[in-house]
């Protein structure tokens, strides 16, 4: 994959500080930092949702903080990132708010919370619609009750959505027959008449609707709702508090650049294009999700999360998981103050 060409006005930079380092045989402070600190490897999922971490980690926000960060994408779930994470062989990753992460917090696994990732928007175009079959004659929510409905498995996003989508018409998870579709076998699954209606994300359903295999039913039924949220082993961020915060530094740098009008870049949107293996041209016809820049977390929305998983029985606790507890809002405080000097 190619990276996007720099500007003559950076690569001018570049070069001009390489060659202050060979007259004097030093690094750049920077690079030097970075080498001597811990690297962060960082799990994410090839989506714009990540867009923030492409664009930190390919316009060189990382290496000015002085922090080595390995992007590495996921082979699994988010279920499999908590897992990789609490036990270390991994220092972090994006993920989902799910079953999985309050009860592993509730276990006590090494998991720390340091920022919100991105959420459903109240408007323009949903990135997790609600789908029916083409040509079914499924024109309401309630048509759907004892038909075959696709989610990712319980316990995740997929499972809560469709839930929301479904009480739009007054219905429950119980008045369906739900059946375990992962997102790129939906098409497949509507296609042949497995099932009638899917949660779907973007781009996968802009494309079932490209090819008349499917039609959006239900939109913004989880608008506002809380998606995903990076966590770091909790023992890496014990004795790296610094790098941590570095990271984030660079993080908010993106997710406020991307916040305010860096979607519309031809440059951004080429790296972006790059990480999800995307046309550039298909970013900007799909569905994206909000990036809080300033990487605040809705707790009431993820409150409302686990109340739908404890109902479903996804639950290993009893009470609350306090996943508050868990949260380094200190860190994410120092990332703000130090994005400001």
């Amino acid at each position: 994959m190619r990276r996007p060409t720099l500007s003559a006005t950076v690569i001018g930079l570049a070069v001009t500080t390489l060659l202050a380092a060979c007259g004097t045989g030093a690094e750049p402070e920077s690079t030097a930092a970075a080498k001597e600190g811990p690297e962060i490897t960082f799990l994410y999922s090839p989506y714009a949702d990540y867009g923030a971490f492409f664009l930190a980690e390919d316009k060189g926000y990382f290496d000015k903080q002085g922090v080595k960060v390995k992007l590495e994408p996921k082979g699994g779930s988010s279920g499999e990132t908590f897992q990789l994470v609490s036990a270390g062989n991994v220092t972090a990753g994006g993920a989902s708010w799910g079953a999985g992460l309050f009860n592993a917090v509730k276990s006590g696994a090494s998991l720390s919370v340091l920022a919100g990732v991105s959420r459903v928007p109240a408007s323009g175009r949903d990135p997790s619609p609600f789908m029916v079959a083409a040509g079914s004659g499924i024109t309401s929510v309630a048509a759907l009750k004892g038909k075959k409905v696709g989610v990712p498995g319980p316990g995740g996003f997929g499972a809560y959505s469709v839930g929301l989508a479904l009480a739009t018409g007054g219905l429950t998870l119980k008045d369906v027959e739900l059946a375990n579709v992962s997102p790129p076998d939906v098409g497949a699954a509507l296609a042949n008449g497995a099932i009638d209606a899917a949660w779907t994300i973007e781009p996968l359903s802009t494309a079932l609707e490209d090819k008349k295999i499917a039609t959006r039913l239900v939109e913004h039924h989880a608008a506002g709702t809380e998606l995903g949220a990076i966590v770091f082993n909790t023992d890496f961020v014990s004795k790296n508090e610094d790098a941590v915060v570095k990271f984030l530094t660079a993080y908010l740098k993106a997710a406020d650049e991307l916040a305010n009008g860096g979607w519309k870049d031809a440059a951004n949107k080429a790296v972006i294009a790059k990480y999800t293996d995307l046309p550039v041209e298909t970013l900007d016809r799909i569905g994206l999700t909000e990036n809080d820049p300033t990487g605040a977390i809705d707790w009431a929305s993820v409150t409302k999360q686990e109340e739908f998983f404890r109902k479903q029985g996804d639950l290993e606790y009893e009470g609350p998981a306090d996943v508050t507890s868990v949260f380094r809002k200190d860190l994410l405080d120092r990332a703000h103050a130090a994005a400001k000097d």
